[in-house]
């Protein structure tokens, strides 16, 4: 288990630019240890900075704890707030993660959508009841790269209750038209949707859990 972050820059983008350095600094070397699974921003519909979203591999809190004292953006005030979830990323059989070296998009090449469940009492028993589905739909989808990353949102008892897909869609009507076809949307899991724009960095990350 780990932890997902999505974060939320405040309105002056000047504070992003002057950190952004120091930022890479610290988001490579936890990639490196293996503690970042995945670091990407979050972006307007016309392709300004919005937030970002960090995926880290860390055993308890204390190791959230300890990026957020090193992340300049949370220490610095780019992150004017920020909400953490415990996060499981699914273990499929995900493409590698771009690494150094890799050409950077200059333009949107995937989609974040964060998509939470119902609150009401019959939503775990939907989400267990389509999950056998929705898995088999997806584990192709990561094979093919459609799929970058996914898992499930968990509670501090560790039951899900929603999920974070990171897909390679460059526009939220592609990215909206796949997640319609989900068992976990046609199945009435998954009922409060967001999706942001994205491309990644590449870092030197780890393989990602299942990936071959």
């Amino acid at each position: 288990m780990g932890y997902a972050i999505i974060a939320w820059d405040g309105p002056d983008p000047a504070r992003r630019m002057a950190v952004r350095d120091r930022h890479l600094a610290v988001i490579t070397r936890w990639a490196q240890d293996g503690r970042l699974a995945l670091g990407v921003p979050l972006f307007t519909p016309d392709w300004q900075p919005a937030g970002s979203l960090m995926v880290l591999e860390v055993p308890d809190k204390a190791g959230l704890d300890a990026y957020l004292a090193e992340e300049p953006f949370a220490a610095e005030g780019v992150w004017a707030k920020w909400e953490v979830h415990p996060f499981r990323i699914a273990p499929l059989p995900y493409h590698r993660l771009p690494q150094p070296g890799d050409a950077i998009s200059a333009t949107r090449t995937h989609t974040v959508t964060i998509a939470l469940d119902g609150t009401d009492a019959e939503a775990p028993a939907r989400r267990a009841a389509a999950r056998p589905a929705h898995i088999a739909r997806v584990a192709p989808m990561a094979t093919d790269g459609t799929l970058a990353l996914g898992g499930a949102i968990l509670n501090e008892a560790g039951a899900m209750r929603g999920s974070i897909v990171v897909s390679r869609h460059a526009t939220d009507a592609a990215a909206r038209a796949w997640i319609a076809e989900d068992p976990y949307t046609t199945g009435a899991v998954w009922k409060d949707i967001a999706m942001h724009g994205t491309r990644f960095a590449p870092l030197p990350y780890r393989a990602l859990p299942g990936s071959a």
